[in-house]
């Protein structure tokens, strides 16, 4: 028998043996100073997600300073200015759950504040050691999200010397070094190239098969490439589009992925 895995504090559903949660539940959340500062205003949705072993779900919203609020919002980083906002059962509301939150979810932007001296290793032992994760498992964690995200081979290389996609890879590897229950994606699928895109759409739908992963950028066709659905946040509402063919696309097929290697010193 397969064992699911059910996420503490969430709202536990069953239809066509299918298990789903409701790891987000928004009535009226907004903060910053209205929308037409770039903020958010009144939104009102629930997120729905099977438990297990699922595609990631994408936002698309046009405005970069609205998605990164909305990720703050959901990482519990920020406290709604008004409104109700649940995650993981979580009442965000309060500094208490805003508190318990924060160490179950991983944040992974792609307009994060640069690090250049860290190398690709190193960047991603320091967020293990943030994450508080026990010092005998710190190595054996970060070795394994690097080498499951196939930075091995970039490991030593500084961030400043690294292309765009392999630091992109790398706060992704960061964030979900210890093992979160919601893992954000902030950016980091928006104004790549083709063969870049596509190979980091896959890691993110890679480590959706550990946990709940939203995706949130201003491209949805970026999206589409490693999310099961894409909805659309315009003024509050998340949008659904025209039911059709499953928007998650695969690489055509006879044509292999780029995928970058360091320089030979």
């Amino acid at each position: 028998m397969e064992v699911l895995r059910q996420i503490p504090g969430d709202t536990l559903r069953s239809s066509d043996a299918v298990m789903t949660i409701t790891p987000v539940l928004a009535a009226g959340v907004g903060a910053g100073h209205g929308w037409r500062n770039g903020q958010l205003r009144s939104a009102s949705f629930r997120l729905d997600a099977p438990v297990y072993g699922v595609a990631p779900l994408g936002i698309a919203i046009s405005r970069q300073s609205v998605a990164t609020t909305l990720v703050d919002l959901l990482a519990g980083l920020i406290r709604p200015a008004y409104g109700e906002l649940r995650v993981l059962g979580e009442d965000l509301t309060t500094a208490r759950g805003r508190a318990a939150l924060r160490a179950r979810v991983g944040v992974a932007r792609r307009a994060a504040r640069p690090q250049p001296a860290f190398r690709v290793r190193g960047l991603v032992e320091h967020a293990a050691r943030l994450a508080g994760l026990p010092a005998q498992d710190r190595d054996l964690m970060a070795a394994a999200i690097v080498d499951r995200l196939a930075l091995t081979p970039w490991s030593d290389v500084p961030l400043r010397s690294a292309p765009d996609v392999i630091c992109r890879r790398a706060r992704l590897a960061a964030a979900a070094v210890h093992q979160p229950d919601l893992l954000l994606v902030d950016g980091m699928l928006d104004d790549l190239d083709p063969g870049d895109t596509i190979a980091l759409a896959e890691a993110v739908r890679d480590l959706a098969g550990d946990m709940i992963v939203v995706a949130v950028g201003h491209d949805p066709s970026a999206l589409a490439l490693a999310c099961a659905e894409v909805l659309t946040l315009a003024d509050g509402i998340l949008v659904r589009p025209p039911s059709g063919p499953s928007p998650l696309i695969s690489p055509t097929p006879g044509r292999p992925v780029h995928q970058p290697h360091p320089a030979a010193h």
